[in-house]
């Protein structure tokens, strides 16, 4: 084979014509431009000089500025990407090259596809000097390798910088969603209305940190969270719990939808009004798609593997964080394992970042806050370690004042301290808690500081 067939050969996925058809077609036709804009970005372009061509008409659409031959030559003239001997004539050769832009998305999809295989193809070389160099042991390499194949899934490089060009599109189109929708929330409704208030919902990449002592009911109100999110968005919800079986799970998701008597439940001593709302209560659950996992042995990295092959994810939830073992799975103690937990608080960060969703993660308190008069959690009362408070965007807590004292007027009566938020204000949020159905909901009623 000639050398300059040998380099052919090895050249990456690519379709030059359909690269100058979508670019013709912005050019030849001004309304297909954002229906490109929203599929395609810069490096889904193989050829140097087609790229440089988009780029520039990508901050061009970001600005709303009127895109033509004319307006495009001058802003690559600004953007130093214009040659005077060949990008006019090239750029008149794409509007000639155009008859239609009727099948532009169809070129759009080849674009797409050739980058999506390019993608693959680096991933797999840097894959393979992984291996052969031996970086690392073979989990790690996996984990690696995994994290490149999902980045690309995405559609997004995990190591390359982003214009702050090409964001703002995207928050535009974000901020257009937002005022034309219902609740006004950025992020997921919780289902609790207070709670959003200052919140504003689960927001995507967020670690929420949810932190109580035992019994105080921080599983109830997780798993609350999670059938509100399944039933009103429609998205996945994944729960990781370390500590209940998912036969436990089913039980108290059961009875806080049915509204049926958890204890008849356990012992099956239902009457006939109990059947007919367990009943309703399963069609609704089997409406919903959440996902459980029980295994008390996994690590961080198994649950992103797990939820980075889940389409639709909305939602992840961890119950509770001191449970989890390090990515080598092994126990800890003392100081080794306040390093084990700022470990996998951080992977917890990490993995809400790489999956784009919200992680909300529960988590024990100290004994420190039963010394105090005042019981009520406090950020110094997370256990184990400190880099819990630094990595969380949200730390919430639940408190209850029947908790501590059987004679208070305020039974049923719990509180949820938002105690650090990234995105807004902190404060406390009065909640009824129903024991018998694990339920929280929100108290219509509002109470005076002073009350607390």
């Amino acid at each position: 084979m000639a050398l300059e067939d040998e380099v052919l050969s090895r050249q990456m996925p690519h379709d030059l014509d359909a690269e100058q058809a979508v670019l013709g077609s912005m050019l030849f036709d001004a309304e297909c431009i954002k229906d490109v804009m929203d599929k395609l970005l810069p490096e889904d372009f193989y050829l140097k000089q087609n790229r440089d061509i988009f780029t520039v008409a990508y901050n061009m659409f970001s600005f709303s500025k009127p895109i033509d031959p004319l307006t495009l030559a001058e802003e690559m003239r600004k953007s130093g990407v214009y040659d005077e001997q060949t990008t006019r004539s090239y750029l008149a050769q794409l509007v000639d090259f155009t008859f239609s832009s009727a099948n532009v998305m169809d070129y759009v999809k080849i674009l797409r596809d050739k980058s999506l295989l390019r993608g693959l193809s680096r991933a797999a070389g840097e894959i393979d000097t992984m291996v052969q160099e031996g970086l690392g042991e073979a989990s790690a390499i996996l984990e690696a390798a995994e994290q490149k194949v999902y980045a690309i899934r995405r559609g997004r490089s995990a190591q390359e910088l982003v214009p702050i060009s090409q964001l703002i599109v995207p928050f535009l189109d974000r901020l257009g969603e937002l005022s034309e929708g219902k609740s006004g929330l950025p992020g997921l409704p919780s289902g609790f209305s207070a709670v959003d208030q200052k919140i504003h919902g689960l927001n995507k990449s967020d670690l929420v940190l949810l932190a109580a002592r035992p019994g105080v009911g921080k599983s109830s109100f997780a798993l609350n969270m999670a059938l509100n999110v399944a039933k009103q968005s429609g998205k996945t919800v994944a729960i990781f719990s370390l500590e209940m079986s998912r036969e436990q799970l089913l039980v108290r998701l059961m009875s806080s939808e049915g509204l049926v008597d958890l204890g008849r439940l356990m012992t099956g001593r239902l009457s006939p009004s109990d059947w007919g709302k367990i009943t309703q209560a399963g069609r609704v659950l089997r409406e919903t798609d959440i996902r459980i996992d029980d295994n008390p042995m996994l690590t961080a990295a198994d649950m992103n593997a797990k939820c980075r092959r889940l389409e639709n994810l909305g939602l992840v939830i961890v119950d509770y964080l001191q449970l989890m073992t390090s990515s080598g799975g092994k126990g800890y103690a003392g100081e080794n394992r306040q390093q084990a937990v700022s470990d996998i608080s951080r992977m917890l960060k990490i993995m809400a970042k790489e999956l784009d969703v919200p992680v909300l993660c529960l988590s024990q308190l100290s004994r420190a806050n039963e010394k105090r008069e005042d019981k009520r959690p406090m950020l110094s009362d997370l256990r184990d370690s400190g880099a819990i408070e630094q990595d969380a965007d949200i730390v919430m807590f639940l408190y209850r004042e029947d908790y501590y004292k059987d004679d208070t007027d305020k039974k049923n009566i719990a509180e949820c301290i938002v105690a650090k938020n990234r995105h807004g204000e902190t404060g406390k949020v009065p909640l009824r808690w129903s024991p018998e159905y694990t339920t929280f909901s929100t108290v219509e009623m509002r109470y005076d500081e002073d009350d607390y």
